[in-house]
């Protein structure tokens, strides 16, 4: 079988910057930019080049794979308001529900199941190696006891505790690296807090504040949005990544001044270019991969259902294949890192949809078996080949333009793709149906040869033959994994 297309070469970056991923990756060379990838250049805009490296990525270069934890006021609503549906985390600005009748919401917020030992548990199983947590979206609402402003988990719900603090603590005690999403430059529930984009006004509360000249930005910023800052650096020690989100008019000396604060008080904390203004460690591409091996460090965060967070309605999870396939997609084209960061909606009760959960375990038994062949791997010459043209995009559910527009693969097309280690190349055999698994250029150069082929997860002999540069494996009749993604280790 003969591809149709290779996928693009390209050498190492020489230790670049830096995994599930919105700021979108600058592409080149005929690479598809998708309509999310533009959304998000249109918001953020490209991590300024020569941005130096402020931190030591390593730990999170070798994860690749990590959990966002998406829950606020909006989970209680489930997607629907007052008998329509439909709607996800955005609900508030969706049905201009007023500041007023949100705080009634919160008089509804008592997630008594919640469980943040489970939960961390639960993430392991996944074979998820980090987790980041919303501490505050667009709502304004604080899922942590926040002393500068009283609209937050503790001081205004019936549950009363502090969800960031116990999962804080949580992942302290397993040895999970954790980190905080929070809104930088949208809060409906502050009346200063102006948005621009995808025109002026088009993300504020114009219903409460209708007067958006009148807002200023500096006065949101200076009241709410550093202390609660500085509060989760003070409240939570082992805070390693701050994941901001919108920007908006957050100015240059601002976003840097963040920075800085941040630098002051968790030393090695990596922020995401979402602090606005070219600047950030990692650009977060969302619902999106990129089209190729890319020089930037990033992460993609990629919805599991069909919007960020929990809808009564959602019904359409990504099988443990398409997640797999995904994960392998990923940290093919990772150069020199980048992840996977798929988000999950908890329930109102606080616990994880069952459907959610019973996919993304599926894959915690692949890695199980194939994780030495994603952690602390790096691309090969070239991240794959394929075979047919693979089906981009599909509606997965939200239909609101600010929710989960996912623009990612939804086939299981056989294909290839590869990482290495070491002295060892992987070649991961997606979806493959036929008897043998034929690469048609390894790109080894004439210093290189495979001495030993095995398949992860089987016992058995493997087959092989070199033709050229190529290589054909067999693969056993009877090895028939869960998750059809075959991994195979070529010892160089």
């Amino acid at each position: 079988m003969k591809p149709i297309m290779m996928m693009r070469k390209m050498g190492l970056a020489a230790m670049a910057l830096l995994l599930l991923g919105g700021n979108a990756p600058a592409q080149t060379g005929g690479v598809r930019q998708g309509a999310a990838q533009k959304d998000a250049a249109q918001q953020y805009g490209p991590l300024r080049p020569g941005v130096p490296q402020r931190v030591d990525m390593q730990w999170w270069q070798d994860s690749h794979y990590g959990l966002f934890l998406h829950m606020g006021l909006y989970t209680v609503a489930g997607g629907e308001w007052k008998g329509k549906g439909g709607f996800g985390e955005f609900i508030q600005l969706n049905n201009k529900i007023p500041v007023a009748e949100m705080r009634e919401e919160a008089k509804r917020f008592n997630p008594v199941q919640f469980d943040a030992n489970e939960w961390v548990a639960a993430a392991r199983r996944a074979g998820m190696k980090y987790i980041v947590m919303g501490s505050k979206h667009h709502e304004g609402f604080a899922m942590f006891d926040s002393p500068c402003n009283d609209f937050n988990v503790v001081k205004a719900t019936p549950f009363g505790r502090d969800i960031i603090g116990e999962l804080a603590a949580a992942c302290q005690r397993q040895g999970m690296p954790f980190g905080v999403y929070y809104s930088l430059g949208r809060d409906w529930d502050d009346p200063d807090c102006p948005s621009n984009w995808p025109r002026e006004g088009g993300r504020s509360n114009d219903w409460d504040y209708p007067n958006e000249r009148a807002k200023e930005f500096s006065r949101y910023f200076e009241r709410k949005a550093m202390p609660q800052v500085l509060e989760l650096l003070r409240q939570y020690p082992n805070i390693s990544i701050l994941w901001f989100d919108t920007p908006g008019y957050c100015s240059p000396e601002q976003s840097q001044r963040m920075i800085d604060t941040i630098q002051k008080y968790r030393p090695g904390c990596l922020i995401n270019d979402r602090v606005g203004n070219g600047l950030g460690d990692f650009i977060t591409p969302e619902q999106t991969v990129s089209g190729g091996l890319d020089p930037d460090p990033w992460e993609s965060c990629i919805t599991i259902g069909s919007s960020w967070g929990y809808t009564k309605r959602d019904t359409v999870f990504k099988s443990p294949e398409i997640v797999a396939r995904l994960l392998t997609d990923i940290v093919s084209k990772a150069t020199p890192s980048c992840g996977n960061l798929p988000p999950i909606g908890p329930t109102p009760w606080g616990t994880f949809p069952e459907k959610a959960v019973a996919n993304l375990d599926a894959v915690g038994r692949w890695l199980g078996t194939n994780g030495e062949a994603v952690y602390g791997t790096r691309p090969w010459r070239v991240y794959g080949e394929s075979f047919v043209r693979e089906k981009i995009g599909g509606k997965t559910g939200a239909e609101n333009p600010d929710e989960a527009k996912d623009e990612t693969a939804k086939g299981t097309e056989p294909d290839i793709r590869f990482t290495k280690k070491d002295n060892v190349l992987y070649v991961f055999a997606r979806s493959w149906k036929a008897p043998a698994v034929r690469v048609q250029d390894l790109l080894l150069t004439p210093h290189e040869s495979v001495k030993r082929v095995s398949l992860l997860g089987y016992k058995g002999k493997i087959d092989w033959k070199m033709d050229g540069n190529g290589i054909e494996m067999s693969l056993p009749g009877k090895f028939r994994p869960e998750v059809p993604v075959y991994v195979y280790k070529l010892e160089l």
